[in-house]
């Protein structure tokens, strides 16, 4: 299948490893316990989407936005040891380079594939109020109270 995607971008003019949309085009996923914070985001639902001003919230379910922000970053994918349901990741997680044993890196498909299963939100800055680089960035569940 990655084969198809590659094939499809390459005939687009566009980069094979891009990830695309994800199933939900980029749009966030909404219900009854959305955040506050997601209800004042701008939803982000493409590469070319720019924030309407600095230290602005974005959201997004895009996987190759989130790929790109991580990565501008040095951002790998990763998961809190000792959080896995079975077979299942646990916690998901960027890991920026910090000093937290605690991460195990994986790879974006595994990352996006449990991001998906499990109906969430990507909030995310791209730069603070002060202009200066963020990485804050939080998961939602805005149909789960304990995501």
């Amino acid at each position: 299948m990655a084969q198809d995607k590659g094939s499809k971008a390459s005939e687009r003019g566009a980069d094979p490893e891009d990830l695309g949309a994800g199933p939900d085009e980029g749009k966030i996923r909404t219900g009854p316990e959305s955040s506050k914070s997601l209800k004042y985001s701008q939803e982000v639902t493409s590469t070319e989407d720019e924030p309407e001003r600095e230290g602005r919230s974005l959201a997004t379910t895009h996987h190759e936005v989130i790929r790109q922000w991580a990565e501008e970053r040095n951002g790998v994918p990763a998961t809190v040891e000792g959080t896995e349901h079975g077979d299942h990741l646990g916690v998901l997680r960027i890991d920026f380079g910090g000093e937290n044993d605690k991460l195990r890196h994986i790879s974006w498909e595994e990352w996006f594939e449990t991001f998906d299963s499990r109906g969430l939100n990507f909030i995310y800055q791209e730069q603070r109020g002060d202009g200066q680089q963020s990485n804050f960035f939080r998961l939602e569940n805005p149909g789960r109270e304990d995501a």
